[in-house]
């Protein structure tokens, strides 16, 4: 495994890295002690960064991350969390944004006490854009300054956001002093808009991770879980892609991870998987060349949805 530093946070962080949204059944159903043994596969393949969120699963992915982590010392990972988005494990979509001070202080209480640790190297303000943005100028303003607070007090390490719209992140990059950026679904094989940020992260220090590789289930044979917004008809391109990829050898998967991963000005990419088969063979596939030459043809079925952005 190789190790990037993460812009000026210091953290100096695997190529790949560990979203554990999975863990908490977001995509499908999860058999917790087989979800426990993905994190220890990433461990052992090096994978040192996870990321998690209470929103996931309705709390579990930070149950069952704290309960794979128990007994690993502290200083072999990294570890992040989000705060200001909370969700119902028993209705998906039905979410609670808050972005209060209060709220934020309280989340991290309880995200450590899940997690059973007392500090978080970076926290990502979460899914400020949802509900029609009607929360984004609260995230912007007090749930900015409460985690910026939690980071002069050393209760966390780094501040950061963790959201999708590209016109909301080229206003925080340009406006706000932002250790990282967690920006996801913008660098795998439909959708490259994240190079447009890479200058000005670049110029500023900020650690970009690359989360969401396969297209939040887009790109894999299986499929985007029920809940993706994609149209039908933009779902049966991906599926085509899906057969096309098969046709030549290989899966949609493993393309689109070696794609994502590859690119050099990328410290990290974040991949998610509650199953230690499929950690090791990401870990095994992203070292792996990438066939440009595919992923130009793939590209060309893909071009009618290519940059496009969906409604989360």
């Amino acid at each position: 495994m190789q190790y990037n530093l993460l812009g000026k946070t210091g953290l100096k962080v695997s190529r790949l890295s560990f979203g554990a949204s999975s863990l908490g059944g977001v995509f499908h159903a999860v058999d917790e002690a087989e979800a426990i043994a993905a994190v220890h596969a990433a461990l052992d393949c090096g994978i040192n960064y996870f990321d998690v969120a209470p929103a996931y699963g309705g709390t579990r992915s930070e149950t069952v991350l704290g309960k794979a982590l128990r007994g690993i010392p502290r200083d072999r990972y990294f570890l992040s969390t989000k705060v200001g988005k909370y969700t119902d494990p028993s209705s998906y979509g039905n979410d609670t944004l808050d972005y209060s001070r209060a709220r934020i202080r309280a989340s991290l209480n309880e995200s450590t006490g899940r997690l059973g640790v007392d500090y978080f190297d970076i926290i990502h303000i979460h899914d400020i854009e949802y509900q029609d943005r009607k929360h984004t100028e609260w995230a912007l303003t007090e749930g900015y300054d409460a985690v910026r607070e939690l980071k002069r007090e050393g209760r966390i390490g780094n501040v950061s956001f963790g959201i999708y719209p590209m016109d909301l992140w080229k206003r925080i990059f340009a406006s706000l002093d932002i250790d990282a950026a967690l920006v996801h679904n913008h660098h795998c094989l439909n959708d490259t808009q994240l190079l447009d940020l890479l200058p000005l992260g670049k110029e500023k220090g900020i650690g970009i991770v690359n989360g969401s590789p396969f297209a939040s289930g887009l790109l894999t044979d299986r499929g985007a879980p029920p809940w993706h917004p994609a149209s039908p008809e933009d779902q049966s391109l991906f599926r085509a892609v899906a057969r096309f990829c098969q046709s030549h050898g290989t899966s949609i998967g493993r393309l689109a991870l070696q794609f994502s991963s590859q690119n050099p000005e990328i410290p990290t990419t974040l991949f998610s998987s509650s199953k230690p088969e499929t950690v090791i063979r990401n870990v095994e596939s992203h070292k792996e060349p990438c066939d440009m030459t595919l992923v130009a043809e793939v590209r060309k079925i893909l071009e009618p949805v290519l940059n496009k952005e969906w409604s989360y």
